[in-house]
């Protein structure tokens, strides 16, 4: 087994169990602590496990929500795949919303300038990276600002986009599952992007394949709410498959 298809494994093992420890995983696996302590270090990394004595756990079980800089640095191979393709579905013209996240600032310093395109957004990263285009019209949604992901949060943001229509919203997620839909740790993120998704015609998802299989605190949509998910090759492929089942189009980059 390589390494990134046994680090897959202790992974979901992690989020089925709350926990793994180094010396099970070694007999699991007929490898050395060394190589599972080795694979540990990599997931903790990527920002999906927290080390703890003798072994990990999955970060969505301590209440983690990582910062930003923390989660820019994580799957950045995969983020940027993803937002590559993800440009083939924004339109020549008319109205699209981008959501706060890593992956979609990714998709904002993207955006083709020569494009005749309303841009809304309640993420500063992605109004500094549009700013200065030419062709774009930044409407930037308002509010409470949220430092940990520089995003606008709260009722003045609601209520921008309660009266907004969009062609086609880009939406991240830090959690998705056949069982729980789309989740998030945090309750004031989680209503601004039910907002999101209410206010498009079409929504596309973006989440590489460390999101699937977690289940956060906040609810903000079903799978039924995504017309097109957007992830990186590393999916596990059952997993893909039942998201397909329920309707969503599923591509892998």
């Amino acid at each position: 087994m390589y390494a990134e298809e046994r680090q897959r494994a202790i992974l979901k093992q992690a989020r089925r169990n709350g926990r793994v420890d180094v010396a099970t995983l070694a007999a699991a696996f007929e490898i050395t602590s060394e190589t599972v302590r080795r694979d540990l270090t990599a997931l903790e990394r990527s920002g999906v496990l927290r080390r703890v004595h003798g072994g990990a756990i999955p970060v969505e079980r301590l209440g983690i929500d990582p910062g930003l800089d923390a989660r820019d640095k994580a799957m950045c191979g995969e983020k940027d795949r993803i937002a590559a393709a993800a440009l083939d579905q924004i339109p020549a013209e008319g109205a699209i919303l981008l959501d706060a996240g890593t992956t979609v600032a990714r998709l904002a310093n993207l955006v083709p300038a020569d494009r005749e395109l309303t841009v809304v957004t309640h993420s500063l990263p992605n109004a500094f990276a549009l700013a200065n285009r030419p062709g774009i019209t930044l409407m930037l949604a308002g509010g409470r600002l949220r430092g940990h992901t520089m995003a606008a949060v709260d009722s003045w943001a609601l209520n921008a986009l309660k009266d907004t229509y969009v062609d086609v919203a880009f939406i991240g997620t830090d959690g998705l599952s056949v069982e729980r839909g789309l989740t998030t740790p945090d309750t004031a993120e989680a209503m601004v992007k039910r907002a999101a998704i209410a206010s498009a015609r079409r929504t596309v998802l973006l989440a590489d394949h460390t999101k699937f299989g977690n289940d956060h605190f906040a609810r903000f949509g079903d799978l039924r709410d995504v017309d097109t998910l957007i992830t990186d090759s590393g999916v596990d492929p059952q997993a893909a498959d039942e998201i397909t089942r329920t309707g969503v189009k599923v591509v892998t980059v």
